[in-house]
This record gives C-alpha cells, structure tokens and sequence, in this order.
C-alpha cells in the first residue's frame, strides 16, 4: 500500500501592492495573468483569502477544455483546509470571451456554497473571467455574488 505526504509549496507571484478581493473586478484583475497562460483552456482557481479578504494563496484546480473544465468540492476545499483559509475565492476563465455562466456553471457553484458553509469556509465569490469585447454587457466577468446566487 502506497502512503502519501501531503505538503503545500508556497511560490512568490505578486510582491508589494497590499490588495483585498472584496469586488469580482479586483478578483478578474488578480488572475487574468492566471488565464493567459492557458488561453484556449479553461482553469479553474481558488484564491485562498485571510479574514480580512487578503489573498494569500492561489491554487490551480483544473485545467479542462475549450469549453468545459471537471471541479469536485474535495479538491476545491482541499487546499484551502491544508492553508487554513478562512475564506476563499473561486474563478475560472471562458476562452470565448463571453463569462455568461452556463447551467453547469450554476450547479456547480450550488454545489460549493453548500460545501463551503458545511466546512465553515465563506465562499466569497465564484467569478467568470471572459474579455469585455466578446462580453455582451462589456463589463468582462460575471460575479455569481454580485448576480444573488452567493
């Protein structure tokens, strides 16, 4: 039987500017450069935040397809337990440009907010980063707290 050691690695990405998530467009900003390094993929992050919204870590889930990506709860919450996050920020990127949410994008965030308040880790936000320009509101992401589904 194979034993594993669980760890976290933490690895320098941002130095200096002291910034809170409290608004999708600062999460948006936070992991564009995230999205860019896969663009015709969609990822999925968790951005682990301290008590006063803080990031503090984040953390590549999934790396899917051009039009869909697999998250399970274990695996988003995962890290954020081994951190000890007390809250935590979810996103993930549509290639296409437009961030309107689909019916799996839906579920799945009705999915995590029943988790998160089972672990007692607030789910602050699941943010759909896209591109203003394919955006037919030109705001670029969707908020899904901002929408009252958070």
């Amino acid at each position: 039987m194979r034993v594993y050691e669980a760890k976290i690695v933490y690895s320098l990405i941002s130095l200096g500017e002291d910034i809170r998530l409290d608004r999708p467009e600062k999460v948006a900003d936070y992991l564009r450069s995230a999205f860019e390094e896969n663009p015709m993929q969609e990822a999925f992050y968790c951005v682990y935040l301290d008590r006063k919204n803080h990031p503090f870590g984040r953390h590549l889930v999934t790396l899917g397809t051009a039009t869909s990506t697999l998250v399970a709860p274990r695996e988003v919450f995962r890290g954020a337990i081994l951190a000890s996050a007390t809250a935590l920020v979810v996103a993930h990127n549509h290639p296409s440009g437009d961030p309107a949410p689909s019916a799996a994008d839906v579920q799945m965030t009705r999915v995590l907010r029943e988790a998160a308040k089972v672990i007692d880790i607030e789910l602050m936000d699941h943010v759909i980063v896209g591109d203003a320009k394919a955006d037919p509101h030109g705001i670029g992401h969707y908020s899904f707290r901002a929408a009252g589904i958070l």
